[in-house]
């Protein structure tokens, strides 16, 4: 039987979906599902988790009820799957009447198979009484991170989905996400399930991703930098103030980008066009605040930016996430400073929490900073956050290596400059910033100097043999050691803590990651940057042939480029050059429906294209 099962889901895999064979962890919880068991699933984004709930509602048949926590996503779903012949809705409340009457007809004549809902409407009036008479045989929840106040996307309504599963008859679940710490997923599973689920945790390591990170430094001008070699690609610049979305947007559309700011303080039919574009088009950049968040399902997304810090390592993971969804090679580059770390430290502290949920937050923005200022491969640490060991990039001869297995990044001793820095705090009064203790240490007679007679402190002119970037930089080392703090909330500056009177009396050792040097930060790469995706010219010119076809028509149906074919689909299609409906069957995201609806539109282009 069992067997049996797993024959028919690979036929379907194949004939609908156009997939030769399961991603690493997809058939474990598909067979577990299949069993009718309940099951928990925590996979890196990419991995192919929504095909974890969409293949057991075809092979077992009956109606499975999905639980996504944005209407976007849903009506991408939607989208993806009709396209490939599955019968599939939503019912949100972006739907015309039309599409609801036409929902609730295929769903009383029990044609549908899968049916996507909000956790908000399920906690409507009535809803879920109406589902359970239809029939509803497994509930399916993704972003099942949300459902955990340890979670980074907390959603209330996600604590309703136990009382759900009990009103529908204790069907089966499978609950899925991407991101989940060891304390997150204890959350989830006892908020979701009433025994121990069969718990599925595939690798967090995302190969095609290559991790790089950066002081601040004109942050502009280093963002401007990475994106040269990403035009024509799709991508996401993350920033921590809606302003600044608005302002980075405009600045890279001067440069010549398509660039486009999201935020939640936008007039919403301008954020949902905004999105939209971005979603159906190529070539796209958005400046987006994280409320530019899950529901983003574009497969071919490019690089990611974060133009400042993150708040924690779930954030930034999920966050990196969305690049290199379809497995190609993707870019990220996040740029950090003192005054992130000091800002993020500031809002914990501001909030209306307990101290134990004040700990924990302040554990977490530290294992941010100490991945920020890290010295050991940037994947190493990423992973060992999420209880994984893996051998670093340069170990394991990744072919996209994080930035400190490339450049060497090497530890060494600070103290005697940490001692310098820090008497030039104490001597200063503990109150003043980076810039002026840069001042003093260097010896400048700035105004602020003078006027503070600081240049007659003992510490005045003691670090002339470093640049003035040398000591701001230290600063921030010590900031993120936490040898210093911030000494007002209203007006920054830096005072000792018990770590820093300790390294400033000679009582404990510091040591900190020497910064690469600024010209090889800004080296990356010419013509093998740009395409990524190694192609050769040849191969590279038909893509971009058949990404214009996809374009055409998608616009004709109204629906995302990526909806008709992946970026790797195409790509596929480049390189093997199809000339029949045989040949094109074979191409891995070709199935049955697509190959009728799109195979010959290909085929010709194929053929017609010179060279």
């Amino acid at each position: 039987m069992a067997h049996s099962r797993e024959s028919d889901a690979r036929t379907i895999l194949k004939s609908v979906f156009g997939y030769e064979d399961f991603r690493p962890g997809q058939w474990e919880v598909i067979a577990a599902a299949l069993e009718g068991r309940d099951v928990f699933a925590v996979m890196p984004t990419g991995s192919g988790k929504s095909m974890c709930y969409q293949l057991p509602a075809l092979v077992a048949g009956g109606l499975t009820l999905v639980v996504s926590p944005l209407i976007a996503l849903m009506r991408d779903q939607v989208g993806q799957l009709t396209r490939a012949g599955v019968a599939a809705a939503s019912l949100n409340s972006m739907n015309s009447e039309s599409e609801a009457a036409e929902a609730w007809d295929r769903l009383n004549a029990g044609e549908l198979r899968l049916l996507f809902v909000s956790p908000e409407r399920l906690a409507g009036e009535g809803l879920v009484a109406r589902l359970r008479r239809l029939g509803v045989t497994r509930l399916a929840i993704d972003e099942a991170h949300c459902v955990s106040q340890w979670g980074h996307d907390f959603r209330p309504e996600y604590r309703l989905l136990a009382k759900t599963r009990e009103a529908l008859g204790n069907v089966p679940v499978t609950a899925l996400t991407a991101t989940a710490d060891r304390q997150t997923r204890e959350d989830i599973a006892q908020q979701l399930f009433p025994r121990p689920p069969h718990l599925v945790i595939h690798s967090f390591d995302r190969p095609n991703l290559k991790l790089a990170f950066a002081p601040k430094d004109q942050p502009r001008r280093q963002i401007a930098d990475f994106l040269k070699v990403h035009r024509g690609g799709s991508g996401i610049v993350y920033c921590s103030s809606r302003g600044r979305t608005e302002r980075l947007a405009e600045g890279l559309s001067e440069q010549g980008y398509r660039a486009l700011p999201y935020h939640a303080g936008l007039d919403q039919g301008l954020r949902n066009r905004n999105q939209d574009i971005f979603l159906q088009e190529d070539g796209v950049v958005v400046c987006a605040t994280i409320a530019f968040g899950m529901g983003i399902n574009k497969p071919d997304v490019r690089f990611v930016v974060h133009a400042d810090m993150p708040g924690s390592i779930e954030s930034y993971y999920q966050e990196i996430g969305r690049a290199g969804r379809d497995g190609l090679p993707a870019d990220t580059l996040t740029l950090y400073g003192v005054d992130d770390m000091a800002l993020r430290r500031r809002q914990i502290d501001e909030k209306a929490i307990d101290e134990e949920r004040r700990r924990i937050e302040h554990r977490r923005l530290n294992a941010m900073i100490d991945l920020c200022e890290s010295a050991l491969c940037r994947r190493c640490a990423l992973l060992a956050y999420f209880g994984e060991e893996t051998p670093s990039c340069r170990e394991s001869a990744a072919a996209f290596r994080c930035d400190l297995c490339s450049s060497e990044a090497v530890l060494a001793d600070a103290t005697l400059d940490a001692r310098k820095l820090l008497s030039a705090v104490a001597r200063s009064g503990q109150r003043f910033g980076a810039a002026h203790l840069a001042d003093i240490l260097t010896g400048t007679l700035s105004d602020t100097v003078k006027r503070q007679n600081h240049d007659g402190l003992k510490t005045f002119g003691v670090g002339q043999d470093k640049p003035r970037s040398a000591w701001t930089a230290l600063t921030r080392k010590l900031f993120a050691a936490g040898a210093l703090a911030e000494a007002s909330a209203e007006h920054g500056g830096f005072r000792l803590t018990g770590k820093g009177e300790d390294i400033l009396f000679g009582r404990e050792p510091i040591t900190v990651r020497a910064d690469p040097h600024a010209d090889r930060r800004r080296s990356r790469g010419g013509r093998e940057a740009a395409r990524a995706d190694g192609l050769d010219e040849g191969t590279a010119a038909l893509f971009e042939h058949l990404r214009r076809l996809r374009l055409e028509i998608a616009r004709e149906e109204g629906v995302a480029a990526y909806i008709i074919f992946t970026d790797r689909t195409l790509i596929a299609m480049a390189r093997e050059r199809p000339l029949g409906l045989s040949a094109m069957r074979a191409i891995e995201g070709v199935g049955e429906r697509k190959l009728s609806q799109y195979g010959e539109a290909f085929i010709e282009a194929i053929a017609g294209f010179p060279g």
